[in-house]
């Protein structure tokens, strides 16, 4: 997620869908999209930072068939998706991450993750846990009037709460770096050396990152000199090496970029990093369509809405790896995202609870690959518990998986949707591996049995 935007270039990989509500206009990315506010007399919708719809005022959250009727999208909670990705059954044999470590990096973090953390719980029936904060750098103080300190508050937020929800035993450590993450390499630095240190000093399984850039904005990309982001991919180096898992977000925004020039856009396909690195798993997003039990009610599609599409497509920068050679009619001879998907549409969000800004305490509704991504995470806690050890890098694994049949692998074929975006045509999804969908999404139960060896 870019809660910040660098300079004349529109933030867009991996900043959650913007749906801003402004009167009773939604707007949506650099277009606006009518959507009468009106009739929504319990809580009032207003302008949030990207990917959400804040309900400020709501004591409480509301159920799916309430948000369609009263907002016009289907909202979620965690114990729908619990129930959607069929991990149910993996708790009642003990399976919730006990033992096992979950690093989430994000700038400035939130100053009020251990109450919201708390509050979310009970809401849910969740137990709590501790959340360690490490701090990296100098973490300025956190203000409420600032734009990048609510922003990434907010992301905080979704990161920590759900991946908690996934894993609920498993122990979390949130990283806070100093330095807003922003498009080229602004802020990533101190990301990378943030988790080669916490990496360092703690039994880590699997980092989760909501985070990334747009390859075309790193120095030297149009000269094809590549420098500026080999120096960043030491933390991966050093993740891998210790067999543990990095997962990244694959951003928001299709298969598209947009550079700004005065007042016209020029879009045009790119990939983002630390997504597209081949050390990590590029996690995607699908549009899920559940009851108020969580169950489905249609097949799961890539998500692509009025407010976002899932990221995906192939990397500008790095060569295809060896584990993606069956996949090579697809992806050429580079790399491509994302690897696999999970819930990221903004109909279909994912409710939050924050008080990080005196003005908004409440429930939130929040999209994005960056809720795709720390919920998959979770997941990942849960196949280590399982396996008993790290599992380190996941990418042949899961490649070697989608060769066996549904019933084995766990992983779920998506066929319907695309990632078009920003008058970019995007990438369709297709039976077997595609760019808009990567492998597909999971049955939680067999994907964690199979991931595990078990």
């Amino acid at each position: 997620m870019h809660p910040a935007t660098a300079g004349t270039r529109r933030s867009t990989a991996l900043r959650t869908a913007a749906l801003l509500v402004v009167g009773a206009t939604a707007l949506t990315g650099a277009t606006a999209t009518a959507r009468s506010a009106a009739h929504l007399p319990a809580f009032e919708l207003r302008p949030a930072s990207a990917g959400r719809i804040d309900a400020v005022g709501r004591v409480a959250p509301m159920s799916t068939s309430d948000c369609v009727t009263q907002i016009g999208i289907h909202c979620y909670s965690p114990l729908q998706y619990r129930t959607a990705y069929h991990l149910d059954p993996l708790y009642r044999q003990g399976v919730t991450g006990k033992g096992r470590t979950i690093v989430i990096v994000d700038s400035f973090g939130s100053p009020t993750i251990q109450h919201d953390l708390e509050v979310f719980d009970k809401q849910w029936g969740i137990p709590d846990t501790r959340v360690e904060v490490v701090k990296w750098g100098d973490v300025p103080v956190f203000d409420p009037t600032d734009g990048d300190h609510t922003g990434w508050a907010g992301e905080t937020t979704l990161d920590v709460e759900y991946a908690h929800a996934i894993a609920p035993d498993a122990h979390i450590v949130l990283v806070e770096t100093g330095v807003a993450e922003t498009e080229g390499v602004t802020g990533l630095p101190e990301m990378m050396d943030a988790e080669k240190a916490v990496i360092k000093s703690h039994d880590v399984d699997v980092v989760s990152q909501s985070f990334g850039a747009t390859e075309n904005t790193f120095p030297g990309y149009d000269e094809g000199d590549f420098k500026s982001i080999e120096k960043l991919r030491h933390a991966f180096e050093f993740a891998a090496a210790r067999d543990v898992t990095v997962l990244a977000a694959s951003g928001d925004n299709g298969a598209t970029d947009a550079m700004e020039n005065g007042s016209d856009l020029y879009p045009y396909k790119v990939n983002s990093w630390p997504s597209a690195d081949p050390l990590v798993t590029s996690v995607g997003g699908t549009r899920l369509t559940l009851d108020d039990a969580g169950n489905r009610t249609a097949p799961d599609q890539v998500w692509h809405d009025d407010y976002g599409a899932a990221g995906g497509g192939v990397s500008g920068v790095f060569e295809r790896p060896w584990y993606q050679a069956a996949v090579a009619n697809v992806t050429g001879d580079h790399r491509g995202t994302p690897d696999i998907s999970m819930s990221a549409a903004v109909d279909g969000a994912a409710w939050t609870y924050e008080s990080y800004d005196p003005a908004r305490v409440g429930w939130h509704l929040v999209g994005g690959t960056s809720e795709a991504t720390p919920v998959f995470s979770g997941v990942v806690a849960l196949a280590n518990q399982l396996a008993g050890h790290r599992l380190g890098q996941l990418n042949p694994r899961l490649y070697a998986l989608a060769l066996l049949p549904q019933q084995v692998s766990g992983i779920t074929d998506v066929t319907a949707g695309d990632n078009s975006w920003d008058a970019v045509t995007g990438y369709r999804a297709a039976k077997g591996y595609d760019l808009a969908s990567g492998l597909g999404t999971v049955d939680g139960t067999r994907f964690v049995h199979a991931l595990a060896g078990r």
